[in-house]
């Protein structure tokens, strides 16, 4: 087998703590994440080229080490003694861009996966999301999907009940926001509260969707931008539709609201449809690598 279709699948926060700034610059987080049904699609392919390179439909994303996955692909390569080899790597982006949703992870982790089976399972699924850790921080989760507390830069994984049945309905502005500026500006702030961290998974323990949703909390939605404002407002929207709960996810700026019902949330993805370009319906996804 020379080549294999991989999905990407998105992630979403259901929370997102900051504990605080490490000696390495990076942050001590805490989050509870869950993989969604939206998925970036990908085929990758082995060749005798010698070279690494990605392409997509999206004409801005680099081909290059610049990209996430070729970085998995090489990473992956160096493990298994093959750095001469040469791979390509087709990706139909779905997932946004500069939303939160890990699109870039995801798609490096559907490399790994799919490079992992081409190389008949050489690796093991700790092994594969160890080397998953050393690509980005979300690399790891995105390997093993499901629902899962993330800690440390998101690498430090503890397995957490599915989430029960629900339906997400995810807005995006037309604005991204950039992940380093984002923390510039959470660093120069004093966080006013932080989710309830403890409580998020008990209530997945106890199966109680709504007790969870109450619960939902991302700190970033406190630090001082006024596109933030932006993000308040759509909350709101998808709360008057109906929704137990809602919460921007990663550093944005999508923004999600939880449903129990499936027609109340095509109902508000079709209201909504028509503020932003992006509004889609999705469902949580069980595990997609193995603990």
């Amino acid at each position: 087998m020379t080549e294999i279709r991989e999905k990407a699948w998105a992630k979403l926060n259901i929370s997102l703590d900051v504990a605080g700034k490490r000696e390495d610059g990076y942050h001590d987080m805490v989050m509870v994440m869950q993989t969604v049904s939206l998925c970036d699609e990908l085929l990758i392919s082995l060749n005798s080229s010698g070279r690494v390179r990605a392409s997509s439909n999206l004409h801005f994303i680099p081909g290059d080490e610049r990209n996430l996955t070729v970085r998995a692909a090489m990473s992956y390569l160096e493990a298994m003694g093959k750095t001469g080899q040469g791979v390509r790597i087709d990706m139909r982006k779905n997932i946004p861009v500069g939303a939160g949703m890990a699109g870039g992870s995801a798609d490096a982790a559907a490399v790994l996966r799919g490079m992992n089976a081409l190389y008949g399972s050489a690796l093991s699924w700790p092994e594969l999301e160890e080397l998953a850790a050393g690509v980005g921080s979300d690399v790891a989760f995105c390997v093993r999907g499901g629902t899962a507390l993330a800690r440390g830069r998101g690498e430090l994984l503890s397995q957490l009940p599915p989430l029960p049945a629900c339906f997400f309905v995810v807005c995006k502005p037309e604005f991204s926001i950039s992940t380093p500026e984002l923390f510039r500006k959470l660093d120069a702030v004093s966080l006013r509260r932080h989710p309830d961290t403890a409580g998020i998974v008990q209530a997945l323990e106890r199966g109680e969707l709504g007790e969870l949703c109450r619960r939902m909390y991302n700190v970033f939605e406190d630090v001082d931008d006024r596109r933030m404002r932006t993000v308040a407002g759509i909350k709101s929207r998808l709360l008057d539709y109906g929704a137990l709960g809602s919460v921007m996810t990663g550093t944005g700026s999508a923004v999600f609201g939880v449903f129990r019902d499936k027609a109340a949330a095509l109902a508000a993805r079709d209201s909504l449809s028509g503020e932003y370009r992006f509004c889609r319906v999705a469902e949580p996804k069980c595990f997609i690598g193995a603990v």
